[in-house]
């Protein structure tokens, strides 16, 4: 196994759509800088979505939407704990994004003048634009990366930033093929590593058939963690309905334009709002704890056409296995109700707020690092967000770059790393990676998984401290796949141990059912309508703290005060 160096102005640690987009600004911004792209498995199928997706949740078209009630909308979404800034920065120029994926040649659904048709499935605005057949997004970002000769090294798992101060130096990862050690000297560094998707452990019983891409386990928290970075929202989960025994999202919100929703056994209707939130799966919880359980998604009503164009947008972009699953089930949307259930508990700013955090300039607390996508804490970003802080993020980091020196890559942080990475080839019989995992997994399910106390997570810390001296020690590695599989689950016990931590931290209740503490089952907006902001301090420990919100821009609902509508376009 051999040590690879690489030298780059602007290298970009994971290709999902955030990564690429990223890649292909920052070459944009300035085509004689170099940008390279890490990605733990191939660009061209990687990332949250791996192939495409169904629709953009959160597309403000003009005549449609403005950007500032999506703003109004993810703060009343988020319980009043955004930037606003940068909520409206992505509301303004997503726009720009669609146009541009549809000159690449991605598929938007449109009505009979050629206009986006956007529906509505939020509480108030129209923000979702279906992409019927949008298989092969991944596929076309990828070769925009290709087109703008941008480098690609793939099958690199980044586990560690390196440091000069609080100034990003570069990255250090592995090559899960061949066993490399991967060093890369950067101006600039930006992290798209997704969300931190494998925690809890799954309702199926497969360790990999999580609701989030199985490979997106936490890289991305866990190197700014240990960089000193500051991170937010940990204590706010991400928890999603998902189909009973299946890896995917129910979909009622794409079902809901067409007439499909949320029902109980009787087929009676039984939500207001299809739209994923904390609150959505608050009722769903206690329904559950009532026993009016299962909950179905139901189709059965609708005609055949409603119900084949559905299928056309569920079964081939972002989960095209879904169809199998019925099959092999002997459903059909046409006679059967689709039985749902509660995805396990993870980290991911596209569906909650947990993430790095960022500023609208997608700038993190050290210089020259930034964020976008799953990983950043902008609130609700979804897909459309990824791509637009993914732009952000590339054309400022490539300005950056270009004025700086290429900094030098400590070799104490090489050695130190290189023997993190390597040590559980020392113990090729040790326990199995698979063991270890399920074990840190089943603490999280246990202990941090909602309703929230006191002492659940206070057991959930001395397990983790368990867990760090005894388990981790004991985990093996026979070959460079195991010995990527075992750095996953350090990233898995770091979040793990932030989760808990920030949760007794925040001393309410907040975001629904994703931050439900019984200790503290109010929303206390007179002492927490703040930020919780963690970060590694220079002695290795843990530091919490509060920081207020950034000015809110919007303080009311723009729809009912055009005054104030026209005050915040003209001062943002």
């Amino acid at each position: 196994m051999e040590t690879r160096t690489y030298t780059a102005d602007v290298v970009i640690v994971g290709g999902g759509t955030a990564g690429t987009m990223a890649a292909i600004k920052a070459k944009q911004a300035d085509p004689s800088l170099s940008v390279l792209v890490l990605d733990k498995a191939d660009i061209r199928r990687s990332g949250a979505i791996s192939m495409g997706m169904d629709g953009l949740n959160n597309a403000v078209i003009p005549g449609k939407a403005s950007p500032e009630e999506y703003t109004w909308e993810i703060t009343e979404s988020n319980d009043g704990i955004v930037d606003q800034q940068a909520v409206f920065r992505q509301a303004s120029e997503c726009y720009e994004i669609v146009k541009e994926l549809d000159s690449w040649g991605v598929d938007f659904e449109k009505d009979a003048s050629g206009d986006y048709e956007v529906y509505r499935v939020h509480r108030k605005g129209r923000y979702v634009l279906p992409m019927p057949k949008a298989s092969d997004l991944k596929l076309i970002l990828a070769k925009q990366v290709k087109r703008m000769r941008c480098k690609v090294v793939n099958r690199v798992m980044a586990t560690r930033l390196l440091t000069e101060g609080n100034k990003t130096a570069g990255v250090i990862g592995l090559d899960v093929r061949n066993g490399d050690m991967i060093v890369v000297r950067a101006k600039a560094v930006i992290l798209t590593a997704g969300a931190a998707g494998r925690m809890g452990l799954t309702d199926s019983g497969y360790l990999y058939s999580t609701y989030e891409n199985p490979t997106n386990s936490g890289e991305g928290f866990a190197m700014a963690y240990h960089a000193g970075v500051e991170l937010t929202g940990i204590e706010c989960y991400q928890i999603n309905p998902t189909m009973k025994d299946y890896n995917g999202p129910a979909c009622a919100y794409v079902a809901g334009p067409f007439g499909g929703y949320t029902a109980n056994s009787k087929g009676e209707r039984v939500t207001g709002c299809d739209y994923w939130s904390g609150e959505l799966i608050m009722n769903m919880w206690k329904m559950a704890n009532k026993g009016e359980w299962p909950l179905y998604l139901k189709l059965t009503h609708l005609d055949d056409e409603s119900i084949s164009r559905i299928e056309a947008i569920l079964h081939n972009n972002e989960r095209p296995s879904r169809d199998r699953f019925h099959a092999g089930r002997g459903k059909n949307y046409r006679t059967d109700m689709v039985e749902l259930h509660f995805s396990e508990v993870g980290l991911c700013s596209g569906h909650s707020s947990a993430g790095v955090l960022v500023d609208r300039e997608a700038q993190t607390s050290m210089e020259g690092l930034y964020a976008a996508g799953d990983m950043a804490s902008v609130p609700h970003q979804y897909l459309l967000g990824a791509l637009t802080f993914g732009k952000i993020a590339g054309t400022n980091a490539a300005v950056y770059a270009a004025g700086v020196s290429m900094p030098e890559a400590d070799p104490g942080q090489i050695e130190a790393e290189r023997e993190r990475i390597y040590k559980p080839l020392d113990n090729p019989n040790g326990v199995p990676h698979q063991q270890v995992e399920t074990k840190i997994r089943r603490i999280v399910t246990q202990y941090l998984m909602p309703p929230k106390t006191v002492v659940k997570m206070e057991l959930a810390l001395e397990k983790i401290e368990h867990f760090r001296n005894v388990d981790l020690k004991l985990l093996g590695a026979r070959d460079p796949h195991e010995l990527g599989r075992a750095m996953e689950v350090h990233s898995i016990v770091d979040c793990a141990e932030m989760m808990a931590k920030a949760s007794l931290f925040r001393k309410e209740s907040r975001w629904g059912f994703y931050h439900y503490f019984l200790d503290y089952p109010k929303r206390d907006d007179a002492n927490w309508l703040k930020r919780v902001v963690l970060r590694r301090g220079e002695d290795g420990e843990m530091q919490l703290y509060t920081r207020e919100l950034p000015p809110y821009i919007i303080t009311r609902n723009p729809a009912d005060n055009e005054e104030e509508t026209n005050h915040v376009q003209s001062v943002v």
